[in-house]
């Protein structure tokens, strides 16, 4: 008998711990610090949302939605996976960004399970139709009182345009010495990124690394293999930093472990 109470709380404790680290949203807050940063964007709030996949946060999204909203952001980047090619079911992930919409400009870039559907047209087509800001290798302006910087985005690489073609063609048109902030799935391709001298990348794609061992890490990434680099929080090199959403859901593993589902708050700050 004491045997069996054992192995029922064994199965309990294991259902909610993996409950809990699949569905309790956590907000992680950065403050990007730059000279560069123009006078008047000093204090900018970006709220990056990532990876949903098919993740649920309550009826309708509004768990998820609530928490951005109580975030006060200017912004909100979306940052690729907002679908899951597995099972792919399009209404369901725009639950979440027909929300978000409603809270302030949203700004998108795709990701790698956006492409492997072949349904890019029709994904940018709903997304269009909510107001989405979609950012195809491209780049918009933002001004105030006089200054201005620049929102970049570029697309998957599976779309079979290199990152760094990809960048050439989304700044094509921006002054080198322009404040860039870029939206880019990949995480892996830093090193290209800050090549392009941009200043701020939001990315994603990592899952945090899935399963992360406390102290070490996250254990595998796509695209980055075993014991990934560039899974969670901030990365700098030279003037370029990095800032990796460990996102929402799941796509292939169904689990994550020790590794909360995550938004991502990114205040600028003049220097």
């Amino acid at each position: 008998m004491k045997k069996l109470l054992y192995v029922v709380f064994f199965v309990v404790f294991i259902v909610i711990f993996l409950y809990v680290n699949n569905h309790w949203l956590v907000v992680s807050k950065h403050v990007f610090e730059s000279e560069k940063v123009p006078a008047s964007f000093d204090g900018l709030r970006i709220v990056q949302v990532s990876d949903l996949h098919d993740a649920r946060f309550g009826d309708d999204q509004q768990k998820l939605i609530a928490k951005v909203q109580a975030t006060n952001p200017d912004y909100i980047f979306i940052t690729g996976d907002v679908i899951d090619s597995n099972r792919y079911d399009l209404q369901q992930s725009l639950q979440a960004v027909r929300g978000l919409v409603d809270i302030t400009d949203v700004y998108y870039v795709l990701g790698n399970h956006e492409v492997a559907t072949n349904k890019v047209s029709e994904i940018y087509e709903a997304l269009s139709s909510l107001g989405v800001h979609i950012l195809a290798n491209e780049s918009t302006v933002l001004k105030r009182d006089g200054e201005r910087l620049a929102i970049v985005g570029i697309e998957d690489p599976l779309m079979g345009t290199s990152t760094e073609d990809m960048l050439d063609i989304a700044t094509a048109n921006l002054p080198d010495d322009m404040f860039k902030l870029l939206l880019a799935h990949r995480p892996e391709m830093f090193r290209t990124y800050v090549k392009d001298g941009i200043d701020l990348v939001f990315s994603g794609h990592a899952h945090g690394g899935q399963i992360r061992i406390p102290g070490l890490g996250g254990l595998i990434a796509p695209g980055q293999g075993l014991f990934p680099k560039y899974t969670a929080g901030v990365y700098e090199e030279n003037t370029t930093k990095m800032v990796v959403s460990r996102g929402l859901g799941n796509s292939s593993v169904p689990y994550r472990m020790f590794n909360l589902p995550e938004i991502i708050v990114m205040d600028l700050k003049k220097k």
